[in-house]
């Protein structure tokens, strides 16, 4: 039997060089579209999708989940930024930026002959080397020093939207770092985002939870002290009849005992919460519109087909359980704050539940004029707070501005000149492609290459570690001095994916497609 007799006839299959090859192209092409975004003066993109929506972003991540992309080698790359979002939540377009770069090494060293899984070996050696390097480079930082902590959230943040009124979000995120943060982390999970039509100036953040809701009734009270609140994940409405399910109603009295019963059931279960003292209820499902109107009748606020993670946030914020059945509506699974109202902002209704009793539930309003700006915005607090999570978990910070990625290819290059021959062409492409981070930072601000990493080669060279790009000035400076600084996880995270997602696509020599592909999925590079 011949090998091909084994695989269908309609089956697609690259082999070989050609395979790698494949790879290797589609993954520098991904690479490069995102080449534009980095930095100060990174470029945005729009992404329109198939019903015309559009977005507008420069978040590495974002473009990548956005865009529907065919190449397997690509989606490695898409890989690497969803774990460096999950891990760290900054940093997926360098390390797209990195892999794409050694990759694009990697070409030139197997033009020469040498073994894919020698280059490999060699870059996972180095790797190594880099990451002891890093750690060895690095600065011990205390999380409590605002100036240090907004620095950062600053460095995040530069090169987007967010540059329009970054002092007041910087001053707002150490507020948020000092009231979340453990031992070793900050409790994200504790903070809701809310974007609301407004102006930036007027973002703020709240002590407790607000819901994007209008009252399930217009008559509903608007404002309520030390209210007593339920949370509630079933239904407060009659459940539909299964679909093979049948009522036998013979008689017009028959219908009318059975609506009777329905209307019956419906004020047995207001009466219900009434009798427990909740005037606030908060429900994940719907409300049929009758008990609304018996809620609104009584005092009762409620709010109905809450996302489930609001509701988790409350139960957070109020340190209440959720009830999940009518049993178990009771004064046991009350909670309480201060304060909950309901406000109008630009014609939307939004329910303040404020000053709840875990003083680390917190609503971030993010205020702006557009949906396209505030979505951005919301990717750039979040790219921020990524940071300030890993400097809690490391306390460690490297100078940005390309002078880490400088600082370590001069210390790679004393570390590695004992090497000769293959080997000494690996850990040199390795090295080199370090230095695509400073390059592309000098190409996209319009800096003239070649004459900035010359300076930035010479000012490491007589010991000035920190000394990186500045891109808005278009100078060389050390870069702490300039407040352009980086936790040192975000670094770390991207030499690890990059490189291991190097080395899987260097180890491929065969494609394989399980079904026939059109001409227009063919791998040949594009996707």
């Amino acid at each position: 039997m011949k090998k091909q007799d084994i695989l269908q006839e309609d089956t697609q299959r690259t082999k070989g060089l050609d395979a790698r090859e494949s790879n290797i192209q589609a993954a520098i092409a991904l690479a490069d579209i995102l080449k534009t975004t980095l930095g100060p003066q990174g470029l945005d993109k729009m992404l329109i999708d198939s019903m015309g929506d559009s977005i507008v972003t420069n978040d590495g991540v974002k473009i990548l989940k956005e865009m529907e992309i065919e190449h397997p080698g690509a989606k490695i790359l898409v890989d690497v930024a969803k774990t460096q979002e999950s891990q760290v939540g900054d940093g997926t377009t360098t390390a797209v930026l990195l892999a794409g770069e050694l990759l694009k090494k990697s070409k030139e060293l197997l033009a020469q002959n040498i073994h894919p899984n020698l280059i490999a070996k060699g870059y996972k050696e180095v790797s190594l080397k880099t990451l002891t390097l890093l750690n060895s480079i690095s600065q011990d930082v205390k999380t409590n020093n605002k100036k240090l902590i907004e620095d950062i959230a600053k460095t995040a943040m530069t090169g987007k939207i967010a540059e329009l009124n970054m002092e007041k979000l910087s001053s707002i995120l150490f507020e948020i770092t000092q009231i979340l943060k453990t031992e070793n982390s900050l409790s994200i999970n504790k903070l809701k985002i809310q974007k609301i039509p407004g102006s930036l100036e007027e973002s703020e953040l709240i002590q407790g939870i607000v819901l994007d809701k209008n009252p399930a009734h217009s008559n509903m009270v608007k404002t309520l002290k030390n209210p007593n609140i339920l949370l509630v994940d079933f239904a407060l409405e009659i459940q539909e009849i299964e679909a093979d399910a049948k009522v036998n109603i013979n008689s017009l009295q028959e219908y009318e005992q059975f609506i009777e019963s329905e209307k019956k059931y419906l004020k047995n279960l207001v009466l219900k919460i009434k009798e427990t003292g909740a005037n606030f209820i908060v429900c994940q499902k719907g409300i049929d519109d009758s008990v609304a109107y018996f809620l609104a009748k009584e005092g009762i606020l409620a709010s109905r087909r809450t996302r489930k993670s609001d509701l988790e946030k409350l139960s957070l914020a109020l340190k209440t359980p959720i009830v999940s059945s009518y049993e178990d509506v009771n004064k046991e699974n009350l909670g309480t704050c201060v304060l909950v109202q309901v406000k109008e902002i630009e014609n939307e209704q939004y329910i303040f539940v404020e000053n709840t009793p875990n003083k680390q539930t917190l609503t971030l309003l993010l205020k702006a004029s557009t949906k396209h700006v505030r979505d951005e915005l919301e990717r750039a607090i979040e790219d921020a707070l990524g940071d300030l999570n890993s400097i809690m978990k490391s306390k460690k910070i490297v100078a940005g501005g390309g002078a880490i990625e400088c600082e370590l290819v001069k210390e790679l290059q004393k570390e590695l000149k004992y090497l000769t021959g293959k080997e000494e062409l690996i850990a040199k492409a390795f090295t080199e492609s370090l230095l695509i981070i400073p390059k592309t930072l000098c190409q996209n601000s319009g800096f003239d290459e070649i004459e900035i990493l010359s300076k930035l080669q010479k000012e490491h060279e007589n010991g000035n570690s920190n000394s990186g790009i500045n891109g808005f000035k278009g100078i060389v400076k050390d870069t702490l001095k300039e407040s352009i600084i980086e936790p040192i996880n975000v670094k770390e995270q991207a030499i690890l994916s990059a490189t291991e997602a190097t080395c899987m696509i260097l180890r491929i020599d065969d494609i394989i497609a399980a079904r026939k592909l059109d001409k227009s999925h063919e791998f040949k590079g594009d996707f």
